[in-house]
């Protein structure tokens, strides 16, 4: 459940699952569809482009990073990278994950993820990829 006064900070794996219409799409479309709370860190749009232009090319890339872009975008600056360390660190959290997370605790948000890397995490909704047996 969303709780619309507190910023949904997304991460990549939520919007490559929701751009791709995953089973796991409908949890995350709440937060990424509510575009007054919605943050979008910088580092998620480098990550979100580059696997979607190389699934689907750069013109389904441009056009995720638009649909993005209707968030807020949150650049990465000298005291969020200092967090991102310090975060990462605590957390054994890799560069990205660590630079979403700090992002998510500057504004006060949630991050919407289905990385296990976020799981257990204060101010995590983590939801876990759905498997399907061929």
């Amino acid at each position: 459940m969303v709780n619309r006064a507190l910023p949904n900070v997304v991460d990549s794996s939520a919007w490559l699952a929701y751009f791709a219409d995953e089973p796991t799409a409908g949890t995350f479309a709440a937060a990424i569809e509510d575009l007054k709370h919605l943050v979008v860190p910088a580092v998620c749009l480098l990550e979100v482009f580059k696997v979607v232009a190389r699934q689907r090319g750069d013109g389904a890339a441009l056009q995720a990073i638009a649909v993005m872009q209707q968030g807020r975008v949150v650049d990465l600056d000298a005291p969020l990278a200092l967090s991102a360390a310090s975060l990462g660190n605590t957390h054994g959290l890799p560069l990205a994950d660590s630079m979403v997370y700090a992002t998510a605790r500057a504004v006060g948000g949630i991050v919407w993820t289905q990385d296990d890397d976020f799981d257990g995490l204060d101010g995590v909704r983590y939801v876990p990829k759905t498997t399907t047996s061929a």
